[in-house]
């Protein structure tokens, strides 16, 4: 533990930071702690620690389960560096979500970065979504998007005439009733597989149709992610900017 060590002007920062706020952090092996200190103190230099020196305001610090650590947004923008485009959006995907801050603070705190990784947060902004749950389901819906599919509503319920609970739809199109779920390996499991097998046909029943996307059709996204959900919009009536085929409503 590097707790008792850090001094009033050191902090937890970078991925460690972002793992304390509970982040969903892609997995690439052991990392170092990262920790920063504010001027005119000096970063860390301690084995297994990776050392900072940023002049972060006291006003963008705060404790998580009583460690010092930034602000998530602040958190945020500190993994521009570290982090993919769309690791990135996947992150800021889970701040939305969970409303740990708003878009306008990841915003503010991407503007205020001056270092590497700056372009990659700016990239990121445009993209971010509230609603979605898991890595996964923002990776879906950015093979969507990028498609040129439209954008989906992200975890609706949907109930039956009577207003009762049937399922919570990952990516949806109320408008054409299509709904798309990425399966994790949790619906591997005999129990999920058994509820499951009972929410399909309720979910058919209403009139939607369901397009299932499980991990390794991630790897062929065009062919098994965009392509199936291509056909279940364009079977209720969707057609892309452009074409000239008429648009039929989709059921009602």
């Amino acid at each position: 533990m590097y707790e008792p060590r850090l001094t009033a002007a050191q902090f937890f920062s970078h991925t460690t930071a972002a793992a304390l706020w509970g982040l969903p952090l892609p997995t690439r092996g052991s990392e170092s702690l990262h920790v920063s200190a504010r001027p005119p103190d000096r970063e860390p230099r301690t084995r297994g620690v990776t050392g900072h020196r940023l002049d972060l305001p006291i006003e963008l610090s705060t404790l998580r389960h009583g460690l010092p650590v930034p602000t998530p947004a602040e958190s945020w923008a500190q993994l521009g560096a570290l982090n993919s485009v769309d690791e990135l959006i996947a992150i800021g995907d889970a701040i939305l979500t969970r409303q740990l801050a708003e878009r306008v603070d990841l915003e503010e705190a991407a503007q205020r970065l001056t270092r590497r990784g700056v372009s990659r947060l700016r990239e990121a902004l445009p993209l971010l979504r509230p609603g979605a749950e898991s890595p996964r389901e923002t990776a879906v819906r950015l093979i969507v998007v990028r498609a040129g599919l439209p954008e989906p509503e992200l975890n609706i319920d949907l109930c039956d005439e009577d207003g009762r609970f049937l399922a919570r739809l990952d990516l949806a199109y109320p408008e054409y009733r299509v709904a798309v779920e990425y399966d994790g390996r949790q619906h591997a499991e005999l129990a999920q597989f058994k509820r499951d097998a009972d929410r399909w046909p309720a979910i058919a029943a209403q009139g939607w149709l369901l397009v299932r996307v499980v991990d390794h059709h991630l790897r062929d996204p065009a062919r098994s992610v965009v392509a199936p959900i291509d056909r279940a919009l364009r079977s209720r009536g969707w057609r892309p900017r452009g074409d000239r085929s008429s648009k039929t409503p989709g059921p009602k």
